[in-house]
């Protein structure tokens, strides 16, 4: 990919800041939507993708709640709530379609390039998780979205299933797993790079790298003029731009915080680091194909449900398991530790102080993750693959995430799990926060950002046209339409390659 590295003075449509999978994401959808409109990207970093949508970054699980516990939670009555598990599902379908349309007209290149088939699996042991995992198995495959999902507690199938999980397990241990065969492990750093160069290959597209955005102003016309300074030469660019995009990931509250937008006051963020432990023996790495995931410890945030992933980076398959918390107060992995003491402001003071003075739960998890060895680490592995051994097995750094602080209802501080977008009340700005399921559900989101930002021109028939043919199911619903979802999917699992497993 060729990437222009020099001082600009710019009008653009749209600009858009970080080189991350959203904003590849909405460039490319825009970018067809109308061919005409210039659009720039500016990113901090040397080169494109190298944050949290990096593949050693993030943990490539393209998240369809078919094996995360924690989007299915247990009721007070015993019954299982599928409403999140159902909405991420329904979101992940539309990513699948819109990577479909790209690779049948050649924007992307062959699917394992960036997507590759892993089944995923939930496993538990004992009595009480295997009877959550047969409720929810139950509830879950009523509906068609999850119907081709397997259930067992024979041992024997799921040997066949996770050889790695059952082997040297004590035979008279309870265990259950659930397994949906098209699964699907994503390499969301090829995925940005492979739309970033079909959006140069487009027109009208420009790159500038190795620049830091260092003021956002509103000017009287509602355009933005964003000033960003060159990190080698110290020069500055600037652009106009009639739309602006923040996804910069654990970045992006920094700059919406520049931006000045009262939508974006009172906005915090706690950042929390990943570690992996990570496996390369081949002899190992071949007896395991699937995602397994398990349940999180108790006090544990969402983000650390335990996982033993199958992981193709760049062609060689690897496996990756937890990911391991720890805290720094950087907000990107190449960040500065002046980001958290510095993201603090009146108008986020007291959320933050909220949630430090109720978050014991999530601070002891968090002390005790740091303290952790790689001993202690490995005996969390082997609670999931028994016959591990310490010396096959090293650690590495993931991505950085930075999960919302916000005012809450009952105190005046609450932390959230997942993504929230931000919007100015006139849409020529927006701002992406938070984490999981993040990228998986991007076509998802960038769709709303379009439809709020872009009102006007959604309107006609022109890019109504264009969505529904980028992604079939544009505006009906997956949860109603069951012949919509079995064509949509057919089609998907076809084009990339998904399903050719037994």
């Amino acid at each position: 990919m060729s990437i222009e590295n020099t001082a600009i003075e710019k009008d653009v449509d749209v600009l858009l800041v970080g080189a991350g999978i959203m904003s590849a994401t909405l460039g490319i959808i825009l970018k067809q939507l109308d061919p005409a409109m210039k659009i720039a990207m500016i990113e901090r970093l040397p080169d494109v993708a190298t944050e949290s949508s990096d593949g050693w970054n993030n943990a490539g699980t393209g998240h369809a709640a078919y094996c995360e516990l924690n989007y299915t939670p247990e009721m007070s009555d015993g019954s299982i709530d599928t409403r999140k598990a159902f909405s991420i599902n329904a979101a992940y379908e539309e990513s699948l379609q819109f990577w479909s349309h790209l690779v049948d007209k050649k924007i992307l290149p062959s699917p394992t390039h960036f997507i590759n088939q892993a089944p995923h699996h939930s496993f538990v042991s004992g009595e009480k998780d295997v009877e959550f995992l047969r409720k929810r198995y139950q509830t879950l495959t009523a509906h068609p979205l999850f119907s081709a999902m397997e259930y067992s507690e024979d041992p024997e199938v799921l040997k066949k299933w996770m050889p790695l999980i059952m082997a040297g397990r004590n035979s008279d241990e309870k265990v259950a797993a659930t397994r949906v065969r098209y699964g699907s492990d994503v390499n969301y750093g090829a995925l940005t790079r492979d739309m970033l160069t079909g959006l140069q290959e487009m027109g009208d597209f420009e790159i500038l790298v190795q620049h830091c955005v260092t003021h956002i102003d509103k000017q009287a016309d509602k355009r933005w003029r964003v000033r960003a300074k060159n990190k080698t030469g110290g020069a500055h660019s600037y652009y106009n731009a009639r739309f602006v995009f923040l996804g910069a990931g654990g970045g992006s509250l920094p700059l919406l915080q520049a931006s000045g937008i009262n939508e974006g006051k009172g906005y915090g963020g706690f950042p929390i680091s990943g570690q992996w432990l990570v496996c390369t023996i081949p002899e190992v790495v071949e007896k395991h194909h699937a995602k397994v995931y398990g349940k999180a410890p108790v006090g544990a945030p969402p983000m650390s449900v335990p996982h033993l992933d199958t992981r193709i980076i760049d062609g060689k398959k690897t496996l990756l398991f937890g990911p391991f918390a720890g805290f720094t107060t950087k907000f990107l992995k190449k960040g500065s530790f002046w980001d958290l003491p510095t993201s603090v402001n009146a108008a986020n003071l007291f959320p933050m102080l909220s949630v430090g003075l109720h978050g014991f739960d999530l601070i002891r998890y968090l002390i005790s993750e740091v303290l952790q060895t790689h001993k202690s680490r490995v005996k969390a592995l082997q609670q999931f693959y028994p016959d591990a051994k310490p010396a096959d097995w090293f650690l590495s750094m993931a991505g950085q995430r930075v999960q919302i602080i916000k005012k809450g209802k009952e105190r005046a501080g609450q932390l959230e799990f997942g993504t929230e977008v931000i919007h100015s009340d006139d849409g020529t700005l927006a701002a992406l926060l938070g984490a999981s399921p993040g990228a998986s559900t991007a076509v998802k989101t960038m769709l709303g950002i379009i439809e709020t930002c872009f009102a006007e021109e959604m309107k006609t028939a022109a890019w109504q046209e264009g969505l529904k043919n980028m992604i079939p199911s544009y505006g009906q619903s997956l949860l109603d339409d069951h012949n919509l979802l079995a064509k949509v999917r057919e089609h998907t699992l076809t084009s990339l390659e998904l399903d050719r497993l037994a």
